[in-house]
């Protein structure tokens, strides 16, 4: 008896001390605090409220700009304009997978071929050597879970990923033929090479991904899967020929032919980028941080990249100065010693006088208060809002944004350096049609901050 009563107390000492729950609602317990990890180059946009629209007064008098108190949520924002190295990342990225897509399609052709038509047993016949270096992999069911197998046996179609682990070799230094005939088709055609060059065809360079329209979703009573959208493959290489386009009788070939090319230009931002070419930037961002992510334990997906609002971009370009008319106060676009602050247009056209004829890098000049660079100047930048010359009259002043899909005119902010002082200025908006690119517009992103700042 004495035993067993020990043993009763021993349990009872367990199950208290193990959930300490008492019968009592204590809600679900995370698995893992959670924090909020800053983003790699990015500034945390803390939030609140500020007036909104033009300070002083409007000298085009669009009336479009009346001032308003508008409140935002948190957010992570780029300190930089995307630049041409980190958007050059995303080509390459296309690029490569187009590539190792046909290889790893003409390795299964070939080893087909060699199985006598039978392609039962091409995916286990992989080798080291040749095309089939690059033939796709196989899933290690040894690795994965029972679900994640029956997902496979069920797909009549299961996917395949690409083997990224054997580096592409140039056209120049291979020697098989069927890697050579498998990419060919990437490069110009020899009647339109110059000198003897064929170069890789940037036509083919293609991104697609899905979306989801979440505000429709939320609206109307149907299946998810009516308001999933498939973005047709877009081409992503930027338009470097808007050097040449946007300036007539000038001559700005070296740009054309530089600008996104060399690596001199590298930290310099990108610009010929439409904006839908922005956003499939944002989502490839998203993915491939959510690719990493899924290889680490107990860790969320990631909250997405994206355009900022209109809101957003000028309540993070003001930096938490009150009625300011640029980034770094009011008063004019110099310094009390006559430098000046950012990269425009100013006196009467002198593009140099100001240190830079075109673009300069993109962290130039001094940061504003939230440590973000060229919010004034530079590029104008694209945002996720459409343009609507009466918005700021009927919309909301909580998070306000007009995401119109059948609008083509979306909202750009922060002048460039071809534009005049009164375009640099934080409540100056103007709007660019989605499907052109301009030699002095590019794009920052932003992501959401999840939970409460203050904590």
């Amino acid at each position: 008896m004495k035993k067993a009563a020990i043993y009763a107390l021993l349990i009872t000492i367990f199950y208290s001390c193990g959930s300490n729950d008492r019968g009592e609602l204590v809600g679900v317990k995370a698995k893992k605090k959670w924090f909020s990890e800053k983003p790699y180059g990015m500034a945390l946009i803390p939030g609140g409220s500020f007036t909104m629209g033009k300070q002083d007064e409007d000298i085009i008098g669009t009336m479009s700009t009346p001032t308003k108190t508008v409140t935002v949520r948190p957010y992570y924002m780029d300190e930089t304009e995307i630049t041409n190295s980190e958007y050059k990342e995303f080509v390459f990225w296309a690029r490569d997978s187009i590539i190792r897509t046909l290889l790893a399609d003409k390795a299964a052709e070939e080893l087909q071929k060699n199985n006598g038509g039978n392609t039962a047993t091409t995916g286990n016949k992989r080798s080291s050597q040749g095309i089939q270096a690059y033939a796709y992999q196989d899933v290690d069911t040894s690795k994965i879970s029972a679900y994640q197998k029956y997902q496979i046996e069920k797909s009549d179609n299961p996917i395949r990923p690409l083997d990224w682990s054997k580096d592409l070799i140039s056209l120049k230094e291979i020697d098989d033929m069927d890697y050579i005939e498998a990419i060919d088709s990437l490069y110009t055609e020899k009647e339109e090479s110059v000198a003897g060059v064929r170069i890789f065809n940037t036509a083919f360079i293609k991104y697609s991904f899905y979306e989801f329209d979440l505000d429709s979703a939320a609206k109307a009573k149907k299946d998810r899967k009516y308001f999933k959208k498939k973005v047709e493959p877009l081409k992503i290489y930027p338009d470097t020929t808007v050097w040449i386009k946007d300036f007539n009788y000038s001559y700005n070939d070296a740009m054309h032919q530089d600008y996104f090319h060399h690596q001199a230009y590298g930290d310099y931002p990108v610009v010929g980028v439409t904006w839908d070419q922005a956003k499939a930037f944002c989502n490839w961002r998203t993915k491939k941080k959510n690719d990493y992510l899924r290889t680490k334990k107990n860790i969320s997906a990631v909250p997405v990249f994206r355009l900022p609002t209109e809101a957003e971009w000028e309540y993070a370009a003001r930096g938490g100065l009150l009625f300011a008319t640029y980034p770094w106060g009011s008063g004019s676009a110099t310094s009390d010693r006559g430098c000046f602050l950012a990269n425009f247009k100013p006196v009467r056209g002198d593009y140099a006088v100001d240190g830079a004829l075109y673009t300069v890098e993109a962290k130039s000049y001094n940061a504003n208060d939230y440590g973000l660079y060229n919010m004034a100047g530079n590029v104008s930048e694209w945002t996720g809002t459409s343009y609507n010359g009466t918005s700021y009259y009927m919309g909301s002043t909580m998070n306000p944004n007009v995401e119109d899909k059948n609008n083509y005119r979306k909202i750009v902010r922060g002048g460039s350096w071809k534009d005049v002082a009164y375009f640099i200025e934080v409540g100056s908006r103007d709007f660019e049609y989605k499907d052109s690119a301009r030699s002095f517009v590019g794009f920052r992103t932003v992501q959401d901050y999840i939970g409460d700042i203050n904590k």
